[in-house]
């Protein structure tokens, strides 16, 4: 048993394999109409981790010919201002996605600056309307948050079936647990949600065909806790102490990998695995977004 060795899911290939197909599918639309898709970030403020993000989804865009319109704005900006940029994009034609990217400053009320996206740009799929349909039954919303849509194209493309397995969510978070459980029942998995408040959260982990960590708790899911077999995919992103590296930490998911390997079929690492698939989920929103209004 401790020679087993789960398949690492490599989440930076897959995601430059949908990134080659969405290029070649920016550069057919350019070539048939004459337009390519685009795509507004919008950043408020200056956190770093924020920056960093916001680069990296700008240099995405690039790679694949998708236009990118670069929005920085203030921290003191007002919520006001804030609206009003979101409707000057909304009423630009070349625009067809628009990212605010969380969190916003303390002053600005998230909830109604994310309302006032025009649900038709909402490539990152928060817009109350669009998570409203992913909650119900037989209807679909426009776009499908780009976290939780990377977890569940990462089985697909790993040949893992969520259909009728029971699949256990750590974590409710409204970017993530909350909208990847309404995905996989969609897919019709069997769901159960753990939370902070959840009894015997071991016990409920071990029963899971697929687990998808997304808690936001360093190496919190333990080896012990997985069935055997079972895949594993791990949103966390926790800094952690280590002496060792220039930066003094390095980057852990919310699942003890080490361990977990040990008994997993699958999983993924962190970083290198859902990471890369969240922005890839973007460029194929804004796609599909730009191909609603191009190919009309």
């Amino acid at each position: 048993m401790s020679d087993h060795k789960a398949n690492i899911i490599d989440g930076k290939a897959i995601a430059q394999t949908i990134r080659n197909e969405i290029a070649s599918e920016v550069h057919h639309l350019s070539n048939k109409h004459g337009k390519v898709p685009g795509l507004a970030v919008v950043i408020v403020g200056n956190r770093k981790d924020s920056q960093s993000y916001v680069s990296m989804k700008r240099k995405a865009c690039a790679e694949v010919g998708i236009k990118s319109f670069d929005i920085d704005l203030p921290e003191q900006v007002s919520e006001a201002d804030l609206v009003a940029k979101v409707h000057e994009l909304n009423a630009n034609p070349d625009v067809h996605g628009i990212l605010v990217q969380l969190p916003l400053p303390k002053h600005i009320n998230e909830e109604r600056v994310l309302t006032e996206i025009s649900i038709e740009k909402d490539v990152d799929g928060f817009h109350p309307l669009n998570i409203g349909k992913l909650a119900m039954k037989g209807r679909e919303p426009l776009f499908h948050p780009c976290t939780p849509k990377g977890c569940l194209e990462l089985l697909s493309r790993s040949g893992i079936t969520i259909k009728g397995k029971k699949v256990v969510v750590v974590g409710r978070s409204n970017i993530v647990g909350l909208p990847v459980s309404l995905l996989l029942l969609k897919a019709d998995a069997t769901v159960t949600i753990v939370h902070s408040h959840s009894q015997d959260p071991e016990g409920i982990i071990r029963e899971a065909d697929i687990i998808i960590a997304a808690a936001g708790q360093a190496m919190m899911v333990k080896g012990s806790w997985i069935k055997p077999g079972a895949a594993v995919i791990d949103v966390g992103t926790n800094a952690i102490d280590d002496p060792s590296k220039k930066s003094g930490y390095r980057l852990v998911g919310d699942v003890d990998f080490q361990e977990a390997c040990k008994v997993a079929g699958w999983i993924t690492p962190v970083p290198g695995g859902v990471g890369p698939m969240t922005v890839a989920m973007l460029l194929k929103n804004t796609l599909d977004g730009a191909k609603r209004v191009i190919e009309q």
